[in-house]
């Protein structure tokens, strides 16, 4: 069966453990912790945002607005994720093809909504349901910029995963971009009697690189939203 996409399902709850105030800053040194170990289970929260100081001072909201006082035009940047489950099926979640995915059925993945404007203040989201974790076999996290300038390297982004017990986990994308329109920013992996992230903040042109530097092996086409 199909994977159907054309709904995006309520934002889910979060859950009702206990949560950490303490952060988790994943480095090129220390690049990768373990998320059974801090209790798995519920939801975990992934979201996509940025600080900036254009003339000394921090500007707050939302991640593409941001960007847009930044760089002064039209970037539309998006948070998406590659996914493989245990049954060998694969596919990703991205508001391009209007790919929102599911937090209840497979991929057990849902992108919230897709941010055009930068009016919105939380930045971008997406959700994994860790209480699926033994039917996902990885998940790749990731973005790109849909239209506008490649500015990774001028935007100071910052990804937070938050699952709902345990530290959240911070992933800055702080490495040089070269002009790269598309970032690997976290790769979680279900070792079987584990569920790892993984820093990677690899800068790549596009989704068909992204695929073959990770093996993914699907078939891309062109897509608008």
């Amino acid at each position: 069966m199909g994977i159907d996409y054309s709904k995006r399902p309520a934002t889910p709850a979060a859950g009702s453990g206990p949560v950490s105030l303490s952060k988790v800053t994943l480095t090129k040194s220390a690049p990768t912790v373990s998320l059974s170990k801090q209790g798995g289970g519920g939801r975990l929260h992934v979201n996509l945002n940025w600080n900036q100081q254009p003339g000394g001072g921090q500007q707050k909201g939302g991640f593409l607005k941001r960007v847009l006082g930044a760089a002064g035009g039209g970037i539309d940047l998006d948070l998406a994720a590659l996914f493989e489950l245990s049954d060998g099926r694969a596919g990703v979640v991205q508001a391009l093809g209007d790919a929102f995915g599911s937090f209840t059925d497979p991929p057990f993945i849902n992108l919230d909504a897709d941010d055009r404007t930068g009016a919105a203040v939380g930045g971008e989201n997406l959700y994994v349901n860790l209480a699926a974790i033994s039917q996902i076999r990885r998940i790749l996290v990731f973005a790109f910029i849909y239209e506008g300038v490649a500015s990774f390297d001028q935007a100071d982004a910052v990804v937070t995963l938050t699952p709902a017990q345990g530290a959240p986990i911070e992933v800055r994308l702080d490495e040089q971009a070269g002009g790269a329109r598309m970032c690997a920013i976290a790769l979680l992996t279900n070792t079987g009697n584990d569920f790892k992230v993984s820093r990677e903040v690899r800068y790549v042109s596009g989704h068909r690189e992204l695929d073959e530097a990770y093996g993914w092996g699907l078939n891309w086409t062109a897509g608008r939203k």
